[in-house]
């Protein structure tokens, strides 16, 4: 449970901007250290940002710029997981580096935004996730809008969220790619495009596929499927990963495989397909 939580707060409405950054470093769920600093975005400050967080022109003259900042950052922080709460903090180190013609940082970034919506569904599922409401329900206390401080909370709000179900840092970085409830994770639906090659077809997936099944349902949607969560009678083609594809006994397929099968068998006119052939079909058509 070794990582850092990186706040910036910025000098107008160009997420470039940067005119402060802030780092949290944590080992075994506590603060150990921390690193913040003052940056001279050499670009005017508006009015609506400086009531935010209180730096103003003056404040940063003399302070280093993006790149000299970048450069500390990457002797501390480079092959780390670096945690921030909401994509605006990765964001905005993005475009800074853009605007100075410098790489991005390779970091191991964690939404903890995302870390909240997963370990609390039921208070931050769907709303309500910003760091001031987590961190007073949390009971963390941090002066917002002060990136060193912010970071802190955030690094505290992903040690918490870590506690009780006993997630790794890895298995976090896992989980925030899979939907908030799980058992919707395999309900992926769409309506074909009208337009499509494959207009009329009702595809359904099952399987490990090599593409997130959304992508897969996605590209489904573009071809002309309809695409549904369960195989039916309506059903036309049913995309199998390539490795379940390969599965011989009946018994390690898919009860949506198996159900296929035996709809197949009683007349139904069910495509039974390989991911990789689907998505040749796919591809094929999108040439043609």
């Amino acid at each position: 449970m070794e990582f850092a939580a990186l706040d910036v707060e910025t000098a107008n409405a160009d997420l470039g901007s940067i005119c402060q950054v802030g780092v949290a470093f944590f080992r075994d769920g506590r603060h150990v250290d921390s690193y913040s600093a003052l940056v001279d975005p050499e670009g005017e400050f508006d009015a609506f940002n400086v009531d935010i967080h209180g730096i103003t022109e003056a404040d940063v003259r003399g302070a280093p710029t993006w790149p000299q900042i970048a450069e500390a950052l990457r002797q501390r922080l480079d092959a780390s997981v670096v945690a921030c709460h909401t994509p605006f903090d990765q964001g905005a180190v993005r475009r800074a580096c853009e605007r100075y013609g410098l790489s991005v940082p390779v970091w191991q970034w964690l939404d903890t935004a995302r870390v909240v919506r997963r370990a609390w569904p039921d208070r931050f599922g769907a709303r309500g996730y910003g760091l001031r409401p987590v961190s007073a329900f949390l009971g963390i206390r941090f002066e917002h809008h002060d990136a060193l401080e912010d970071a802190r909370a955030a690094g505290e709000v992903l040690c918490r969220a870590s506690g009780a179900p006993g997630l790794t840092l890895a298995d976090w970085q896992g989980r925030v790619r899979r939907p908030i409830d799980l058992s919707t994770e395999g309900h992926v639906t769409r309506l074909g495009d009208c337009e499509g090659p494959l207009f009329g077809q009702i595809a359904v997936f099952t399987g490990s596929l090599e593409i997130p099944r959304r992508h897969a349902a996605d590209l489904a949607a573009k071809a002309g499927c309809d695409v549904a969560a369960s195989v039916s009678k309506k059903t036309t083609l049913l995309i199998v990963g390539d490795q379940d594809a390969r599965k011989l006994a009946g018994k390690t397929k898919s009860a949506k495989h198996l159900k296929a099968e035996a709809l197949i068998a009683k007349g139904y006119a069910i495509r039974v397909l390989r991911e990789s052939d689907f998505k040749q079909i796919v591809e094929t058509q999108a040439i043609c």
